[in-house]
């Protein structure tokens, strides 16, 4: 069996023999579900037939939720010293890394397969513009994925789990809030670049259904170079 998907099984099934899969998954469903059927700007409120309020909430809430299932993968590691054990084995620093990775990607996937009965009920309610939502649901995607990229990098960084979720959660918000507000701040080619980082402007493309490739090279170009530095730093090591 590849030792990518080896990795991957052993990660994701350590969430699952512990309560932290169980914990996130609750707050996850409980928050998205709080603020897209029943307070604020919900469903019933705004009176359209469409997942725009689930998208909004879901993203600022999978900014907390990544960086807890990030944390532990490198950090942990290094401080019970398991790290060099695993490195020792016939797998390479790429593998080690893309098995992380696709294990959290696929505790994202999980998560949001349960909130698939909120695209089933919206449906029944009208006629729901289902290109528009399949494209919200690859901007979660391609946003976990940038999200998780940079958490892996910086459980890289430290032993020290707090630490870890703490770097990759302003990391984070420096990319979803920061050069947002610095775009909307400055005018001219200084602007334009803070506004082609901003993580949140591509997001909000995609999730109104326009696909650009802009987009989806931006948040590749995060998805790599986050590996990248997570597979640079874990060589050091070695």
């Amino acid at each position: 069996m590849n030792p990518t998907w080896v990795i991957a099984k052993r990660e994701l099934s350590s969430y699952f023999d512990s309560l932290v899969a169980y914990i996130l998954l609750v707050i996850f469903l409980g928050l998205t579900g709080f603020f897209t059927w029943l307070v604020g700007a919900d469903i019933f409120i705004r009176k359209q037939v469409d997942l725009r309020v689930f998208f909004e909430v879901a993203q600022l809430t999978l900014l907390l939720f990544i960086p807890a299932i990030t944390m532990r993968q490198f950090a942990e590691e290094k401080r019970t010293g398991t790290i060099e054990l695993l490195l020792t084995k016939n797998v390479t620093n790429r593998q080690v890394v893309l098995g992380k990775f696709l294990s959290c990607l696929l505790m994202v996937g999980i998560a949001l397969a349960f909130t698939l009965p909120y695209y089933i009920s919206v449906a029944q309610l009208g006629n729901i513009d289902h290109g528009a939502t399949i494209s919200g649901y690859l901007g979660l995607i391609l946003l976990s994925a940038s999200y998780i990229s940079i958490g892996l990098f910086t459980s890289t960084l430290t032993d020290n789990q707090v630490v870890a979720f703490l770097l990759a959660l302003f990391t984070g918000l420096m990319f979803h809030f920061l050069f947002d507000a610095i775009a909307m701040g400055l005018s001219g080619w200084a602007g334009e670049i803070a506004g082609m980082l901003s993580l949140s402007r591509h997001f909000d493309s995609i999730s109104r259904g326009l696909l650009d490739s802009k987009d989806l090279i931006y948040f590749l170009t995060i998805i790599v170079l986050g590996l990248l530095l997570a597979e640079w730093k874990i060589s050091k090591r070695r």
